[in-house]
């Protein structure tokens, strides 16, 4: 009876336990990973620049309907905000966030906020006023811009990403993305093609001469990316390594073109996630007892009809292991394609860092930053759909 009694209190001393490890382990996953993750989503659409610089402005355009110029209230509202920003010395941010939408109205912002009067009482007609310090304030176009970033939410970011605003650059991301999946499956198939005579290797050899291998797979782990990237580009370019080599065995006559372009970027991304591909691999032909392929050519089948019909189908969740691996890593590399690549082979992640660090566009930088990674859960989704969560090896 006593024994009864306790076993209640038992289990849910375990459970405190339990909580009590984990809970540390979710308190560093919800701060690295969640919060900032979340952060990043809400920054594509957040749109609160503009009603901090000019609350008066956003106010009187919000019962505006877009049609011809607003009324007298918005012009003065304008003005003034642009006189106490100018004081404030933020008038820069207002000008930032409506160059987004054309860049000659960033001109506008400033331009008009240094030309306005200081002393605000003077002024008796702000329309004049304004279009006389810029005649772009005479026309609805500044004025639908500034209703459309009012805020506090927008899709400006969302739909510049997508190619939906129109004009001459709208599939610009759009392309880039296009780019950037054609890249990193270029790059996982090569890996998975590589790595499974290599992870055959590993397996079949003896202990001493697979922990030789594996250090020798390993060892390019302990160098940075950088490192790498710079090595290829000295290897590989019309002087390099590689060329010489070529040229002094009479293959070619003329240097070959290695770099700045996508055989640079596929190289060396093959170079630095081969080990990635090779792990899992490893991992599942390890676990096949060997006798499966004796017994199969005992029984009369050839090496390529074993191969396929009892070993591959039994590593394919090494496969999609790797390939999934390699696939979401290539996806965010920066530094590789902008060394060893052309303009036409820079993948999303450089425009994002462009946004981020000189356009200081953080709102496009969020949104293509979000658009891959809604791109890629929907492909790993769809994968898992097609292939199955117990061969993806997870």
């Amino acid at each position: 009876m006593t024994t009864e009694k306790h076993r209640p209190r038992r289990a849910l001393s375990a459970n405190a336990v339990g909580i009590a490890l984990v809970a540390p382990l979710a308190l560093f996953l919800l701060a690295t990973f969640f919060i900032p993750l979340g952060g990043m989503l809400f920054l594509s659409v957040d749109d609160r620049e503009l009603g901090k610089v000019m609350p008066g402005t956003v106010a009187a355009l919000a019962d505006w309907d877009g049609a011809g110029l607003p009324g007298p209230a918005a012009f003065e509202a304008a003005g003034r905000d642009l006189v106490e920003a100018r004081k404030a010395k933020i008038a820069g941010t207002a000008a930032r966030r409506l160059g987004y939408e054309a860049s000659a109205w960033r001109t506008t912002i400033q331009s008009t906020a240094r030309a306005l009067p200081r002393d605000i009482a003077a002024v008796t007609d702000w329309k004049s006023t304004l279009i006389a310090a810029d005649d772009a304030w005479g026309k609805p176009d500044i004025w639908q811009a500034l209703a459309r970033a009012r805020g506090p939410l927008t899709d400006v970011y969302l739909s510049s990403a997508l190619g939906l605003q129109g004009g001459q650059d709208s599939t610009l991301y759009v392309n880039v993305l296009a780019r950037t999946f054609v890249i990193a499956l270029s790059a996982t198939a090569i890996c998975i093609l590589l790595a499974l005579p290599a992870a055959y290797l590993l397996a079949s050899v003896g202990p001493i001469t697979a922990n030789l291998l594996m250090m020798a797979l390993l060892l390019p782990l302990w160098t940075s990316v950088l490192v790498r990237s710079t090595s290829w580009l000295v290897i590989l370019q019309k002087n390099g390594i590689f060329n010489q080599v070529l040229i002094s065995l009479n293959i070619i006559d003329t240097p070959l073109e290695l770099v700045y372009n996508r055989i640079g970027v596929l190289v060396a991304l093959t170079h630095i996630l081969l080990p990635y591909a090779v792990l899992p691999l490893y991992a599942s032909m390890k676990a096949l007892p060997r006798s499966q392929m004796q017994a199969a050519r005992s029984l009369g089948a050839g090496p390529l009809n074993s191969f396929f019909r009892i070993y591959l189908p039994q590593i394919v969740p090494g496969i999609s292991a790797g390939g999934l691996l390699v696939f979401i890593l290539a996806l965010g590399y920066y530094i590789t394609p902008l060394l060893l690549g052309g303009q036409g082979d820079q993948m999303l992640p450089f425009y994002i860092a462009y946004n981020t660090l000189q356009a200081l566009n953080w709102g496009l930088a969020a949104a293509l930053a979000s658009i891959l990674l809604i791109a890629t859960v929907i492909l790993y989704a769809l994968y898992v759909r097609l292939v199955g969560v117990q061969r993806v090896g997870v």
